[in-house]
């Protein structure tokens, strides 16, 4: 098979190439308009299994001698910015279909993806797919949506998000489609009606947390111009409310794209186009933070009953995994094409033609974890469960059953303590037992709908904590309070074990620096069929602060 990727070295066509290169079966037409950059790609890619063959190509130039010229089964449109392409934005297309060449694109605009139905009976008669916006937004939204609202009877709300690494690396092209449309009216669907929104002027704050993983910090949400404003109110008419937003951090630079994007709406700047350069320059040297990107579906709605349900899936992409993941339709169908499952001819919006499950088997082997949460208030749900979300049946019995409703628990530890002066004062402030080689140990816990108190008898020792789930920017946290100090923690559920991460903490509400936070190594296990805890604290300052460890058994 020979696929034409136009842009194929910029950002996007690049990334489609990397998941495509190990795939012996195709022949990828590296093309853009500058032949020596394709050539400098190619020589990059060290290892293909694919032949690559770099060539030049010009979407405003004479595409049907072009196209006649390379003899493509299949173009993939990866260069963009759509929005900016005008009045012969669909030539390629045209082109393509005249040639009865297969076409995809990574369009991210709501009018260019809508536009291209219009192409649907020409495509159909010559028995070809033309798939337009071929990207996480709207193709792996649509696929989520469908399996969270499996049982429901009605949805009434579609959100989603996606969260990119500051260090992911922006693409011009993508920059100055975000400064074309910033400020400017765009349609969407807002409680029953339809309104104008203005993206980047509208905001929604949330947490990404894939089930069992550290969650990516309180992200701020804005509004953006995607498909799926169009192409998901078309498949789920009845919604009242869809809205879709991207939150780019460092957040800093985030709320100036904000002001900027206010400046446009009230009309006393007509575009940011003139910026995108510097916001190009900016997005890709300023830029700071943890190198780890997300993305989120939030489903509302109502089951056959008329009981309301409310349901999250949650995406987390370590390192350099993550920016792969736009491009990833496009491997998932060119590999479904390779093995005689091509896509049904017409033109449309690609909403239909992946599910869930063409994804999983290529986030396998990366750095990419997904998982589901029901978010339907259940003030029956234990606390653990609640935060931990699905990954909570992968743990032991024994740690499930220590947080399943358990009155009191009994078995033995040791404790030791720091031996500095600051350490000893830190670990007397906060309550912690004397050390002791080996001491009868019993934990109370009384649970009540705002969260757990643990009372721990350590010997004739006793202090106490209250838990509860985070709020706010400790959303899908667990948080601890031990007096005026209050911790937040994520919940790992990894290899048997479930770790206690910390994130934020806070002095009576007050936040303050992870730099001058103490350090935790805390986990639970389950060695020689018994529920095992190690909690160990200390600080750059001070030294060990505190180390206790131990078995326990929950009461009948």
């Amino acid at each position: 098979m020979r696929l034409l990727v136009v842009g194929g070295y910029g950002i996007f066509g690049g990334r489609i190439v990397q998941l495509l290169e190990s795939e012996p079966r195709l022949t990828l037409i590296v093309a853009g308009r500058g032949l020596a950059k394709a050539e400098a790609w190619c020589k990059t890619r060290i290892g293909a299994a694919a032949e690559l063959v770099p060539l030049a190509f010009d979407r405003g130039g004479d595409l049907p001698a072009q196209l006649s010229a390379l003899k493509p089964d299949c173009v993939v449109d990866a260069s963009g910015p759509f929005q900016a392409y005008g009045a012969g934005r669909y030539r390629l297309i045209e082109a393509c279909i005249a040639q009865g060449i297969h076409y995809l694109d990574l369009a991210d605009g709501s009018d260019f993806v809508a536009g291209v139905s219009a192409y649907d009976d020409a495509a159909r008669k010559a028995g070809l797919f033309v798939l337009s916006g071929m990207s996480s937004f709207p193709v792996l939204t649509a696929a989520v949506v469908r399996r969270l609202s499996a049982g429901m009877a009605r949805v009434d709300t579609i959100q989603g998000g996606i969260a990119p690494s500051p260090f992911a690396g922006v693409g011009e092209n993508v920059i100055r489609a975000i400064a074309g449309y910033a400020g400017q009216p765009v349609d969407l669907v807002r409680d029953g009606e339809k309104v104008r929104g203005h993206p980047l002027t509208e905001e929604m704050r949330y947490t990404i947390a894939a089930p069992g993983k550290v969650p990516l910090n309180s992200t701020l949400f804005s509004l953006v111009d995607v498909p799926d404003l169009r192409a998901l109110a078309d498949l789920w008419p009845q919604a009242k409310t869809i809205w879709m937003g991207a939150g780019p951090v460092p957040e800093i630079l985030h709320r100036a794209l904000i002001g900027l994007a206010w400046l446009v709406r009230i009309g006393l700047v007509r575009s940011l186009s003139p910026l995108a350069p510097l916001m190009h320059w900016a997005t890709n040297r300023l830029r700071w933070g943890e190198h780890r990107g997300g993305m989120f579906v939030a489903v509302e709605g109502v089951n056959k009953a008329g009981e309301a349900i409310k349901r999250s899936w949650h995406l987390l992409a370590e390192g350099d995994d993550g920016p792969l993941i736009p491009a990833m339709a496009v491997e998932a169908l060119v590999r479904k094409t390779l093995d005689v499952q091509a896509p049904a001819p017409g033109a449309r919006a690609a909403v239909r033609d992946l599910e869930l499950d063409d994804y999983r088997a290529l986030f396998a082997g990366k750095a990419i974890y997904t998982g589901f949460r029901g978010d339907t208030a259940d003030v029956e749900k234990p606390l653990y469960p609640q935060v931990v979300g699905g990954a909570w049946q992968d743990l032991p019995e024994e740690i499930r059953a220590m947080h399943e409703r358990v009155g009191t628990a009994e078995g033995r530890g040791s404790v030791e303590r720091g031996v500095g002066i600051l350490s000893r004062l830190s670990g007397w402030l906060v309550g912690f037992p004397p050390a002791c080689a080996d001491l009868p140990v019993q934990v109370r816990f009384d649970a009540g709908k705002d969260g757990e108190t643990w009372t721990r008898t350590s010997g004739s020792h006793t202090f106490s904590s209250r838990q509860f789930v985070g709020e706010g920017r400790s959303q899908r946290l667990l948080c601890e309070r031990f007096g005026p100090l209050t911790f937040a923690m994520a919940l790992v559920a990894e290899q048997g074990r479930l770790s206690l991460v910390l994130r934020r903490w806070s002095f009576l509400g007050l936040k303050l620096p992870m730099w001058l936070c103490p350090r935790s190594a805390s986990y639970e296990g389950v060695e020689d069929d018994r529920f095992r805890f190690h909690v160990e604290i200390s600080h750059p300052l001070t030294g060990l602060i505190v180390r206790y460890r131990g078995w326990l058994e929950p009461n009948a």
